[in-house]
């Protein structure tokens, strides 16, 4: 069994991220902070070693983290 890279929460954030939402978007849906929002997706920027969200999104799509 694959271990998975994101959080519960982190998988909802960029499950809404690839929807074109944008942060306040997210917090809004997500009853969150927009900071929260934006905590969230450096956290996975940095456990992957990516640099920035579309390039983020692209790798969660290739890990099978995330689909569209």
């Amino acid at each position: 069994m694959n271990k998975r890279i994101l959080t519960n929460r982190e998988k909802e954030v960029f499950d809404l991220l690839i929807l074109n939402n944008t942060t306040k978007e997210i917090a809004q849906k997500l009853n969150i902070s927009e900071k929260t929002v934006r905590n969230h997706i450096s956290n996975v920027i940095q456990k992957i070693g990516i640099k920035g969200r579309a390039a983020a999104v692209v790798e969660l799509i290739r890990l099978g983290e995330i689909s569209l």
